[in-house]
């Protein structure tokens, strides 16, 4: 038999480990001694802990792992629980790297600063415009928040009007506002200009044409690149507003210029409703 300490040194754990998982039955010592309390183990019981380490690699809780090790859990919920794991890390790693995208262009922006352009930003008027729109809810304005929601909403947008058989007439126009409920949520309308009546519209009635309002006044920018990067253009357009003595009224519209299918080379004009401070 091995004592605690040698059995952790053979499974590459620690002994407090062990003793934690002694407490909550997940892996017994095969004896006590009575006299002193200390724990012993056989080689046999190596294996069981073999499992339980490559059980947690994959994330599962302890709980989980017990079910899994004492067969409590029948191979098609095994095999539901690892898909859902798989979607749960594929979920994680497409947020990682919406933020190394958000890194590098924060980068390219300190590298950059001192020197930034300013004559980026024109201040026009934006005329009204007619779209086509589905709307939902995120839960802040924030890049990460944003983007899984309306990708999804625009996918489904352009299958509806293709059911529909209303062809767009412009580019997507993105817009936002703060949700009727509060805590920082928002209503985002992914929208697509369109020349179609007024009201509800498809099949199913499943979107709405409307017409956006005019914008009288209007700090506007280009962006290039992935809009999970939008944070340093916005960041240089709101420095633009301060410094040349406007106020913003609203979240910026995006105009999307070009969406090809590598989303480094899209183009989106930032549209911020302004009035003097």
């Amino acid at each position: 038999m091995f004592t605690i300490g040698d059995f952790a040194r053979h499974g590459r754990v620690s002994v407090r480990m062990l003793r934690h998982y002694d407490a909550t039955g997940l892996l017994r010592p095969a004896h006590v001694d009575p006299a002193t309390g200390y724990r012993h183990y056989t080689a046999a019981q190596l294996a069981r802990l073999n499992r339980i380490i490559a059980l947690k690699d994959l994330g599962f809780t302890l709980q989980q792992v017990r079910d899994i090790i004492d067969e409590r859990v029948d191979v098609a919920e095994l095999r539901g629980m690892l898909r859902l794991r798989r979607a749960e890390l594929e979920a994680t790693m497409a947020a990682a790297a919406r933020r190394l995208v958000q890194v590098e262009a924060r980068l390219r922006s300190i590298e950059s600063e001192g020197h930034m352009p300013t004559d980026d930003v024109v201040l026009r008027t934006v005329p009204a415009v007619r779209v086509a729109e589905l709307t939902a809810t995120a839960a802040s304005f924030q890049p990460d928040d944003i983007g899984p929601v309306i990708g999804p909403l625009y996918d489904e947008l352009f299958r509806r009007l293709s059911a529909a058989g209303v062809t767009p007439t412009g580019p997507g126009v993105a817009s936002y506002e703060d949700a009727p409920e509060g805590g920082g949520r928002i209503t985002v309308h992914a929208a697509v200009q369109v020349s179609a009546p007024l009201g509800d519209g498809g099949a199913d009635g499943g979107f709405r044409v409307l017409d956006l309002p005019p914008l009288d006044q209007a700090a506007t920018i280009v962006h290039r690149g992935s809009m999970d990067a939008v944070v340093p253009t916005a960041q240089a357009l709101g420095r633009w507003i301060d410094a040349h003595g406007y106020r913003s009224t609203g979240y910026p519209r995006e105009i999307s210029l070009e969406c090809p299918a590598n989303r480094d080379d899209w183009v989106t004009e930032l549209q911020a409703p302004v009035d003097q401070a």
